[in-house]
């Protein structure tokens, strides 16, 4: 009995030599009153220092506001100092927002070589060694500033910034001037950008007119001041100033303008060059003469107003205003020009020893003969039609199917506009976008016989219907394609999926993202007309991406070759079967001889080619090539109103035919891959889907055997053993 209680044989309490002390209960409340003691206690330490820190800012408050009270105003001093009050505070928040606004404009200030970035003298030479103009500026050490005219430093400044050696970068007194002349006019007649700041948007800023701009432009003019100079801002200025007519910088205008010296123009040419910084294709002499000479007339009452000239030392330059060089027989491919800078610089970032030397002649892949041609026909057709067809506006771009670019025309007058449209705009292709959603097509088990219906179809409500506005029951998709229908490329999307479609445009040279949707296969996202050039070359050579490109050799200011295409460039790579490319070729040579582009047909040269045209007549297109050559033209408007029904099938084949034409002429011609020279027999199919049908000789019982060929290939095609490819089971799913 003893020995279970002393060792705790599970009913005892524990011993203190086996589980431990034993706990005792008033141990454990003392515990817990000492644990609320200490909660109590901080609690009351918090709501003391509490009650201490309000009990002193009250009194703090107090003896502030009476010390305030000591200074209290009324009356007409109290309404300034609550206004000035105000303005501190919203001064202050404003500070904060615009630091924060300008922030991003000081990164580009990083670059340590930032007066020199992408910045070129260009030498560009034609494809043959002659020089055709030039791009670019030569920044410092061309001009110095004590060898530039002192009348063009005054006429900048009184134009320009007549405070430019007084103000920290921007012109406080010139803003609020500009500002009350603007509210009187009504209208913008004063800038108020300091030269600083104009520098600063030309170096670091695009020229959108925005209000973030404008903050950024401010911040980088006092950053641009406290680094540099006021004779190092000007001499910039002068330098990178854009003169119109393509050229950057007073030393370019002076040689541009007026075939001179820039350290040797007189009075009046000074005038009329300061005269273009505010709008250069506006007051361009050799574009608008007249509102040139008004223009510089205005820079010598601003030159006397400033105080800088008498009216007796401008009046010899009023009376004989200057004379520019007459460039009328003389243009040069300036939007091709413009292209080839751009890609100057593109190739300077992979190559540093052209980055390192910036003085550059440039041999390009332009022939003269041809750029002249396109111009030409472009402005022809536009001066016969244009007007009554209500199309102001037209692109062309011509390569060889390697993608070596011969001729561009990216608008119709450069002085006007130098947006160029063949390279930056945007438009709908239409029908001419068809080809891609056939090849991809091909791609995937369908071939030029597989007969689909031409039938109604709706996809979410949507319904497309055919220009007839009738329906041809089956057809093959070469009949299909030629005749531009635009219910089989729907059904074949359906079939094959539109990213394929996507995937087969972009692997051919589509470089813009395009919208799957519903009428992708139409033609419905947007493409540039250089891109459509070049992926149709893709047919034209065979099979191999043709990058659009216009460079083949660059030589540094010493003459040594810094850079070869044929020799640092990887051959093209294959992206389309052989076969499928004779197949699709079969078939816009057909869509030319028998389809929408009979305008396009070349007496002699095998052609192929697709027209398009877009809602509304917007836009229209003829995208054509030969073994030689390719050629995208496009007609339509800036402001994408419609036209009065241009269709891809009337100017745009007709410049296409006048073009090309004139480039086949004494040449060798070159086989289209797959076509023979029987395709130059031409056997006319029913009239066309994307427009008026142009006036051809026709075979009266074409349609006859047509409809019975039709028949036949529809009643093959319900068989077991149709030959539609691999997806006839899918369309025919997709066609009930």
């Amino acid at each position: 009995m003893t020995s279970d209680l002393d060792g705790n044989n599970g009913r005892g309490a524990p011993d203190s030599r086996q589980g431990g002390q034993q706990t005792d209960p008033g141990q454990k409340r003392r515990r817990r009153w000492s644990l609320s003691a200490s909660l109590l206690s901080a609690d009351a330490w918090v709501d003391t220092a509490l009650w201490r820190a309000g009990s002193g800012l009250a009194r703090l408050l107090e003896r502030y506001d009476g010390l305030l009270r000591r200074f209290r105003t009324r009356g007409i001093p109290r309404v300034f100092s609550e206004l000035g009050s105000d303005a501190c505070t919203f001064g202050l928040m404003g500070l904060i927002v615009v630091l924060t606004f300008a922030q991003p404009a000081f990164e580009a200030t990083r670059n340590a070589d930032w007066r020199t970035t992408d910045d070129f003298s260009v030498t560009f030479l034609d494809r043959f060694g002659k020089e055709i103009g030039r791009r670019g500026i030569v920044l410092n050490d061309t001009v110095p500033l004590e060898e530039i005219p002192d009348s063009l430093v005054k006429a900048t400044l009184a134009t320009e910034d007549r405070r430019f050696f007084e103000h920290f970068g921007i012109d406080i007194f010139g803003t609020a001037r500009a500002m009350v002349e603007n509210l009187r006019a009504r209208t913008v007649v004063q800038g108020g950008s300091s030269i600083t700041q104009q520098l600063a948007k030309n170096l670091f800023l695009s020229n959108d007119r925005t209000l973030e701009r404008k903050i950024k432009e401010a911040f980088l003019a006092l950053w641009l001041e406290a680094n540099l100079t006021k004779r190092e801002i000007l001499k910039l200025y002068l330098d990178r100033a854009y003169m119109g007519g393509g050229v950057f910088g007073v030393t370019a205008a002076a040689d541009f303008y007026f075939k001179k010296n820039v350290r040797e123009l007189t009075l009046a040419e000074s005038a009329m060059l300061a005269g273009l910084y505010k709008a250069p294709s506006k007051y361009a002499p050799h574009v608008n003469l007249p509102a040139a000479r008004a223009r510089a007339n205005e820079v010598l009452t601003n030159m006397v107003q400033a105080g800088f000239m008498t009216e007796g030392q401008v009046i010899g330059a009023r009376r004989n205003p200057a004379v520019a060089v007459d460039r009328s027989k003389d243009q040069a491919p300036e939007y091709f020009l413009d292209w080839a800078f751009s890609e100057v610089k593109r190739l300077a970032r992979r190559k540093p020893a052209l980055a390192r030397d910036r003085i550059v002649t440039v041999r390009t892949t332009l022939d003269p003969a041809l750029q002249r041609q396109a111009e030409q026909a472009v402005e022809s057709v536009l001066r016969q039609f244009g007007e009554e067809r209500r199309a102001r506006s037209a692109a062309l771009v011509s390569m060889v199917p390697d993608g070596a670019v011969r001729a561009m025309v990216g608008g119709r007058d450069y002085g006007e506009s130098q947006f160029n449209r063949a390279v930056d705009a945007l438009r709908q292709p239409g029908s001419s976008f068809k080809p891609f959603v056939y090849m991809a097509a091909f791609l995937n088990g369908y071939s030029s016989a597989s007969v689909v219906p031409d039938a109604p179809i709706s996809i979410g409500g949507w319904s497309p219907r055919n220009y007839s506005r009738g329906f041809a029951g089956p057809v093959t998709l070469k009949n299909a394609l030629t005749r531009s229908i635009n219910t089989i490329p729907v059904r074949l999307a359906q079939a094959i999926g539109r990213d394929k479609i996507v995937e087969t445009a972009y692997a051919m040279g589509i470089s813009h993202e395009l919208k799957i949707s519903k009428s992708l296969p139409l033609g419905a996202s947007d493409v540039s007309i250089i891109d459509m050039a070049a992926s149709y070359s893709a047919f034209a050579n065979g099979g191999y991406k043709a990058t659009p490109y216009a460079i083949l050799e660059v030589k540094n200011s010493a003459g040594q070759t810094i850079y070869d295409r044929d020799r640092e460039e990887a051959p093209p790579a294959r992206i389309l079967p052989a076969d499928k490319v004779a197949e699709m070729n079969d078939i816009l040579v057909n869509a030319v001889q028998n389809g929408t582009g009979r305008r396009a047909i070349l007496e002699g040269v095998v052609a192929a080619g697709k027209t398009g045209t877009t809602s509304a007549y917007r836009d229209a297109w003829f995208v054509g090539y030969t073994g030689n050559f390719t050629t995208a033209v496009w007609f339509g408007n800036d402001d994408f109103t419609g036209t009065n029904r241009v269709t891809g099938g009337s100017l745009p084949a007709m410049t296409w035919q006048k073009y090309m034409a004139y480039a086949h002429e004494g040449i060798e011609l070159t086989p289209m891959p797959g076509v023979g020279a029987g395709a130059l027999v031409r056997t006319p199919v029913a009239g066309s889907q994307d427009g008026p049908a142009a006036s051809q000789p026709r075979i009266l019982n074409t349609r006859a055997s047509e409809v019975l060929q039709s028949i036949g290939r529809a009643l093959d095609a319900l068989r077991p053993t149709a030959a539609a490819g691999p997806h006839a089971s899918e369309a025919a799913a997709v066609i009930r």
